[in-house]
């Protein structure tokens, strides 16, 4: 159908469509049908199914099926009269949290005690296992393995004595030292899916193989097209609506569709041949809204931190001179009102400004840090002289070529780099060969890239403690190191703020990045999508627990000629 005929019938039934609206709120849930999106990482096939790979996206992708001991508490919404957006990828507040696989949990100086839900199931997978119940040793099964994969993240598990199934219900953590994040860590983080031992004997990286206690069920994979999932007959959690639980989850199926061309899903879009798109840059938003005019919004500032790393142990990247040369000759405000039309914030990572009581806004760093966002290429072109480059020099920048922003704001870098007598020459690449060039530490002295914000802690430590993974920069400050150790030790929060507070000022003034803008970014959906304001993860990057919660008005569908 054209959008020309869709608005002229659109307008023939408004009467009715206001109607329908505005009942929404108080209307019965129903079930069935299939719901469709395009996430937030809808330019990104799978990169895995298997938590031993220690792949960041696997929680995208496994949350519909696979569960944790924790989640976030979608009863804390705002959409519920909460206060939590449940939007950014790795934050849970003690307050926000709810037990998923978990009933409770009790901490007790250097030990964690789960008390396990009982009578949850994994679903029968014809042969891969049979129907049967979750207990204790599933837990320590997962522990146990995902820590021993050769890609483990090191240290990330060294604050943990040994993990064991005390009964069928009971699973006890007993630590070597308090660790902040343990939570994030051991029930609720990236790495922290339980995953059955059936599925790992039957071979947990082929996609056909998993199976987990989740709301659905992996029933296709297509590279490059789409996942699809299934509805989980025998799934345990509800959803309670004014006071009455309802069994979940409402759809019959949900699809994540995969998505390479910026353009293609604002058509998708508009023709509703998805429901929701998750991720839409702010300066298409005008025009959906006048093609579109009924879909419903959703504004947040991204989750994702944008940067060019430098690295430290290569020249010219070695003097700090040099690298602060390198964010002065980039115009970041030029940046956020030209580029991002204003729809940005300037300075915005590694702490997000959400993260109340860690977050120091730009005017509240020191001068030396608050330089780095001021367009100064005479400066930037003295601090290259005193550093021995006067002419300047030439590196390599690579970048993917899957991320819009990134592809645009590449060229822009450029250009102003040039202005000082810097060469950037660019070297767009795959995501696959992209993140594996980092891990691996065989990528180029710049490297522009996206990250995510994750949590306080983990912001800090995984981009700039030595000999992490995710430092692209190769940052190495034994100092920073051991301030960063006390921090994970310090169990009071306030105290453990102001000790990120200080590392974040410190890490900012010694310029690893060339720290840029992050942006706002919108969500949009059609108003058939109901029990759904915009939520993206209740856990990281865990949209799946979301996607069990909505369910399609059909009739409304109808109506609107779809």
């Amino acid at each position: 159908m054209s959008i020309r005929k869709w608005s002229a019938g659109l307008l023939a039934g408004a009467a009715s469509l206001a109607l329908i609206t505005s009942a929404g709120a108080q209307q019965k849930p129903q079930y069935g049908g299939t719901l469709e999106i395009a996430t937030m990482f809808y330019t990104l096939s799978a990169l895995s199914w298997d938590p031993y790979d220690w792949n960041w996206k696997l929680n995208h992708d496994t949350s519909p099926f696979y569960e944790q001991l924790i989640s976030g508490d979608l009863d804390k919404s705002v959409k519920k009269g909460g206060k939590y957006k449940f939007i950014i990828d790795a934050f849970l507040p003690a307050d926000a949290q709810r037990g998923e696989l978990a009933e409770s949990w009790k901490e007790d100086g250097n030990t964690v005690t789960f008390t396990l839900r009982k009578g949850v199931m994994f679903p029968d997978k014809p042969g891969v296992m049979k129907e049967r119940e979750f207990v204790a040793d599933d837990v320590v099964y997962a522990y146990n393995r995902v820590r021993s994969s050769p890609k483990y993240i090191g240290t990330y598990y060294d604050f943990v004595d040994k993990v064991e199934a005390k009964d069928k219900y009971t699973v006890v953590y007993t630590f070597k030292e308090f660790n902040a994040e343990w939570d994030y860590r051991l029930a609720w983080g990236f790495y922290t899916t339980i995953t059955p031992k059936e599925v790992v004997e039957a071979g947990a990286g082929n996609w056909k193989n998993v199976n987990g206690t989740g709301p659905f069920m992996l029933t296709d994979f297509v590279q490059g097209n789409s996942n699809t999932y299934s509805k989980n007959p025998v799934y345990w959690d509800k959803e309670k609506l004014d006071g009455v639980d309802y069994k979940l989850p409402f759809v019959d199926k949900l699809i994540y569709r995969t998505i390479k061309d910026e353009m293609t899903t604002h058509v998708a879009l508009r023709t509703a041949k998805i429901d929701i798109l998750e991720s839409i840059n702010a300066r298409y938003v005008p025009e959906l809204k006048k093609s579109a005019p009924d879909l419903k919004w959703n504004k947040w500032l991204s989750v994702l931190g944008s940067f060019m790393a430098m690295r430290e142990d290569q020249k010219p990247f070695d003097d700090v001179r040099v690298r602060r040369a390198m964010n002065m000759a980039i115009n970041k405000q030029e940046i956020v009102s030209a580029h991002y039309g204003g729809e940005a914030e300037l300075y915005a990572y590694p702490m997000h400004p959400e993260w109340t009581g860690y977050f120091d806004p730009l005017d509240k760093l020191p001068a030396e840090a608050r330089e780095l966002f001021e367009y100064n290429p005479a400066k930037a072109k003295k601090l290259l002289a005193e550093a021995g480059y006067p002419k300047g020099f030439t590196f390599t920048m690579e970048y993917c070529a899957c991320s819009p922003d990134q592809s645009e704001l590449a060229p822009l870098l450029v250009a102003y780099l040039e202005q000082v007598g810097v060469k950037a020459e660019l070297k767009p690449m795959e995501y696959s060969a992209f993140l594996s060039a980092m891990t691996t530490k065989k990528h180029a002295a710049g490297y522009l890239m996206q990250s995510s914000h994750t949590n306080p802690t983990t912001s800090i430590r995984k981009n700039f403690v030595s000999g992490q993974t995710w430092n692209p920069a190769m940052h190495k400050d034994a100092e920073f190191d051991a301030k960063m150790d006390e921090a994970y030790r310090t169990r009071d929060e306030t105290k453990r703020q102001e000790i990120i507070r200080d590392l974040t000022a410190r890490i900012v003034t010694a310029a690893p990045y060339i720290w840029l803008p992050t942006p706002y970014v919108y969500s949009a959906w059609w108003p058939w999508v109901k029990n759904y304001s915009g939520e993206l993860s209740v856990g990281s990057i865990r949209p799946g627990p979301i996607y069990a919660r909505i369910w399609i008005d059909q009739e409304m569908k109808k109506k609107m000629g779809r």
